[in-house]
């Protein structure tokens, strides 16, 4: 199977939304409100990097990339997620596809490094690592992982954009 992975454009944001709807429909620590974070991301300019996955030019993937604050005041540091996949498109590539390009796009920007929330079994092999200076308040330290490009890791606590609250 071939995936193509490109930046959003302004025709995919509704493919997207029902996209992320369904691949989080059974997600078992999902807040069922990751299409309302990606949305307000984007209405709030925050949405630094949004890459689709097609297959057929069907969106079968979808990742978000946005800034985070960190309390040491390090600059350069962003948050990757949500990312997904549709169900019945697991296991065939494409969420390292998004992964890898992700990653690339940021060093392409000269971001300072990348944290997110997920697997450490599945992330560790982009290269992302726990670091138990660096935090996400009520998270346990080893779902909280960071990746940086300057060989530096900050400490501090991480602050996501107040579209992480978001539940409309």
């Amino acid at each position: 199977m071939s995936f193509i992975i490109r930046d959003e454009k302004p025709e995919d944001i509704n493919s997207i939304t029902e996209l992320t709807k369904a691949a989080f429909l059974n997600a078992e620590h999902s807040s069922h409100t990751e299409q309302f974070i990606v949305n307000s991301l984007r209405e709030h300019g925050q949405l630094s990097i949004s890459l689709v996955a097609l297959e057929n030019n069907t969106l079968v993937g979808h990742v978000a990339v946005s800034p985070v604050l960190i309390s040491s005041g390090d600059m350069g540091w962003y948050g990757l997620g949500p990312i997904l996949v549709l169900p019945n498109k697991q296991g065939m590539g494409v969420g390292t596809l998004l992964m890898k390009k992700s990653l690339e796009k940021l060093k392409q920007l000269g971001a300072s490094g990348c944290v997110l929330l997920g697997d450490p079994n599945y992330y560790h092999r982009f290269g992302f690592k726990s670091y138990p200076r660096l935090t996400l308040a009520n998270v346990p330290q080893e779902y909280f992982q960071a990746i940086s490009f300057i060989n530096h890791i900050p400490t501090g606590e991480v602050h996501y954009p107040d579209a992480f609250n978001a539940t409309a």
